[in-house]
Protein backbone atom coordinates (compact mmCIF):
# COMPACT_ATOMS: atom_id res chain seq x y z
CA UNK A 1 0.00 0.00 0.00
CA UNK A 2 1.29 3.40 -1.09
CA UNK A 3 -0.21 6.80 -0.41
CA UNK A 4 -0.92 9.77 -2.72
CA UNK A 5 1.17 12.46 -2.23
CA UNK A 6 -1.82 14.11 -0.76
CA UNK A 7 -1.92 11.65 2.01
CA UNK A 8 1.78 10.92 2.14
CA UNK A 9 2.11 14.52 3.26
CA UNK A 10 -0.58 14.46 5.53
CA UNK A 11 0.33 11.45 7.36
CA UNK A 12 4.32 13.12 7.17
CA UNK A 13 3.14 16.48 9.32
CA UNK A 14 1.03 14.13 11.63
CA UNK A 15 3.95 11.84 12.50
CA UNK A 16 6.27 15.11 12.58
CA UNK A 17 3.45 17.11 15.60
CA UNK A 18 3.11 13.98 17.48
CA UNK A 19 6.26 13.84 17.69
CA UNK A 20 7.45 17.42 18.54
CA UNK A 21 4.60 16.93 21.29
CA UNK A 22 6.11 13.71 22.29
CA UNK A 23 9.65 15.35 22.54
CA UNK A 24 8.20 18.17 23.96
CA UNK A 25 6.09 16.83 26.71
CA UNK A 26 9.66 14.59 27.41
CA UNK A 27 11.00 18.06 28.28
CA UNK A 28 8.68 19.04 30.34
CA UNK A 29 8.62 16.04 32.16
CA UNK A 30 12.16 16.54 32.79
CA UNK A 31 12.21 19.54 34.02
CA UNK A 32 8.90 19.02 36.43
CA UNK A 33 11.41 16.09 37.66
CA UNK A 34 14.56 18.52 38.14
CA UNK A 35 12.52 20.83 39.92
CA UNK A 36 11.37 18.19 42.25
CA UNK A 37 14.74 16.90 42.64
CA UNK A 38 16.35 20.47 43.81
CA UNK A 39 14.74 20.32 46.85
CA UNK A 40 12.85 23.47 46.79
CA UNK A 41 9.34 23.92 48.05
CA UNK A 42 6.35 22.74 46.05
CA UNK A 43 7.05 19.68 45.19
CA UNK A 44 3.48 18.55 46.62
CA UNK A 45 2.80 20.71 43.20
CA UNK A 46 5.08 19.41 41.13
CA UNK A 47 4.98 15.61 41.53
CA UNK A 48 0.65 15.27 40.81
CA UNK A 49 1.79 18.13 38.14
CA UNK A 50 3.82 15.72 36.55
CA UNK A 51 1.29 12.78 36.81
CA UNK A 52 -1.33 15.06 34.84
CA UNK A 53 1.03 16.00 32.16
CA UNK A 54 2.72 12.32 32.01
CA UNK A 55 -0.52 10.35 31.96
CA UNK A 56 -2.48 12.62 29.86
CA UNK A 57 -0.28 13.83 27.38
CA UNK A 58 3.32 11.88 27.46
CA UNK A 59 1.61 7.86 27.71
CA UNK A 60 -0.89 8.64 25.03
CA UNK A 61 1.67 10.19 22.42
CA UNK A 62 4.20 7.34 22.99
CA UNK A 63 1.12 4.70 21.71
CA UNK A 64 0.29 7.89 18.62
CA UNK A 65 3.46 8.23 17.53
CA UNK A 66 4.41 4.91 17.32
CA UNK A 67 1.12 4.13 15.32
CA UNK A 68 1.23 6.85 12.79
CA UNK A 69 4.91 6.03 12.05
CA UNK A 70 3.97 2.70 11.50
CA UNK A 71 1.61 3.80 9.09
CA UNK A 72 3.62 6.43 7.83
CA UNK A 73 6.61 3.67 6.66
CA UNK A 74 4.06 1.54 5.48
CA UNK A 75 2.52 4.09 3.09
CA UNK A 76 5.40 5.30 1.72
CA UNK A 77 8.69 4.08 0.37
CA UNK A 78 10.47 3.81 2.76
CA UNK A 79 8.63 0.85 4.08
CA UNK A 80 8.45 -0.59 7.77
CA UNK A 81 12.04 -2.55 7.82
CA UNK A 82 13.66 -2.26 4.44
CA UNK A 83 16.38 0.60 5.61
CA UNK A 84 18.41 0.31 8.60
CA UNK A 85 17.39 3.87 10.12
CA UNK A 86 13.83 2.95 9.52
CA UNK A 87 13.83 -0.29 11.72
CA UNK A 88 16.42 1.14 14.36
CA UNK A 89 13.93 4.09 14.83
CA UNK A 90 10.85 1.45 15.25
CA UNK A 91 13.01 -0.29 17.72
CA UNK A 92 13.62 3.00 19.25
CA UNK A 93 10.02 3.67 19.91
CA UNK A 94 8.66 0.33 20.72
CA UNK A 95 11.38 -0.54 23.67
CA UNK A 96 10.25 3.16 24.70
CA UNK A 97 6.41 2.43 24.71
CA UNK A 98 7.44 -0.51 26.93
CA UNK A 99 9.59 1.47 29.15
CA UNK A 100 6.86 3.69 29.44
CA UNK A 101 3.82 1.47 29.58
CA UNK A 102 5.92 -1.12 32.80
CA UNK A 103 7.89 1.60 34.48
CA UNK A 104 7.59 5.20 33.75
CA UNK A 105 3.72 5.39 33.98
CA UNK A 106 3.55 3.34 37.72
CA UNK A 107 6.35 6.23 38.42
CA UNK A 108 4.32 8.83 37.77
CA UNK A 109 0.99 7.21 39.23
CA UNK A 110 3.63 6.90 42.12
CA UNK A 111 4.98 10.45 42.73
CA UNK A 112 1.17 12.03 41.98
CA UNK A 113 -0.03 10.39 45.21
CA UNK A 114 3.10 10.55 47.72
CA UNK A 115 3.92 14.14 46.05
CA UNK A 116 6.38 15.27 49.12
CA UNK A 117 6.45 12.19 50.67
CA UNK A 118 8.31 10.25 47.45
CA UNK A 119 11.11 8.46 48.27
CA UNK A 120 14.72 10.14 46.80
CA UNK A 121 15.55 7.16 44.29
CA UNK A 122 11.79 7.68 43.39
CA UNK A 123 12.48 10.99 42.83
CA UNK A 124 16.20 10.42 40.97
CA UNK A 125 14.73 7.79 38.50
CA UNK A 126 11.94 10.45 37.37
CA UNK A 127 14.71 12.66 35.79
CA UNK A 128 16.63 10.10 34.29
CA UNK A 129 13.47 8.27 32.64
CA UNK A 130 12.96 11.82 30.57
CA UNK A 131 16.92 12.23 30.70
CA UNK A 132 16.85 9.02 28.65
CA UNK A 133 13.96 9.15 26.39
CA UNK A 134 14.81 12.57 25.37
CA UNK A 135 18.23 11.09 24.19
CA UNK A 136 16.25 8.70 22.63
CA UNK A 137 13.52 10.88 20.74
CA UNK A 138 16.57 13.35 19.36
CA UNK A 139 18.47 10.14 18.25
CA UNK A 140 15.55 9.40 16.33
CA UNK A 141 15.45 12.85 14.93
CA UNK A 142 18.64 12.50 13.78
CA UNK A 143 18.57 9.34 12.39
CA UNK A 144 14.68 10.97 10.22
CA UNK A 145 17.36 13.52 9.03
CA UNK A 146 20.41 11.76 7.67
CA UNK A 147 18.99 8.95 7.08
CA UNK A 148 22.58 6.80 7.65
CA UNK A 149 23.66 3.30 6.61
CA UNK A 150 21.76 1.57 4.03
CA UNK A 151 19.19 -0.82 2.94
CA UNK A 152 18.28 -3.73 5.08
CA UNK A 153 17.23 -5.83 2.21
CA UNK A 154 18.57 -5.48 -1.30
CA UNK A 155 15.79 -5.87 -3.91
CA UNK A 156 16.15 -7.24 -7.20
CA UNK A 157 16.05 -4.95 -10.12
Amino acid sequence: MKFTPRWRKAVLTLHVVTAVGWLGTDLVLLTFGIAGLSGGAGKDVVYPAMRIVGTALFVPLTYLVWVVGVVNAVGTPWGLLKWWWVAVKLGIVTVMLFLVTFLLYPGLQKAGEQGEALPRRDQINLVVAPSVSSTLLVLSTVLSTYKPWGRRVRTAR
